[in-house]
């Protein structure tokens, strides 16, 4: 059973990641967030947290949950702030 345990671990940490990355580095890259929701990338990171919190009590067994979720997590954070920036930035000179 730890076998099976670990690789289905490990299968789900690479499909989010691979999932996830390339938002993120397209978001990075151009700085254009106009069709990003806002609430959604902030309420992954917030997700994310918890479960990098749950991975880390689990401990070992929770290796995959938490550098999973440490990565996506990173990820969002990048993509809410630069579109809190972004919003922010264009409001200012659509005055």
């Amino acid at each position: 059973m730890g076998t099976f345990y670990t690789i289905i671990g490990f299968v789900a940490s690479i499909s989010l990641v691979l999932g996830y990355l390339p938002q993120a580095i397209q978001t990075i890259r151009t700085r254009k967030t106009d069709d990003i929701a806002m609430a959604t990338f902030l309420m992954m990171a917030i997700g994310g947290i918890c479960f990098m919190i749950q991975g880390y009590m689990l401990g070992r067994d929770g290796i995959f949950l938490f550098v999973t979720n440490l990565i996506t997590t990173i990820c969002s954070l990048i993509i809410f702030g630069i579109k809190m920036y972004n919003d922010h930035f264009k409001k200012k000179t659509d005055k």
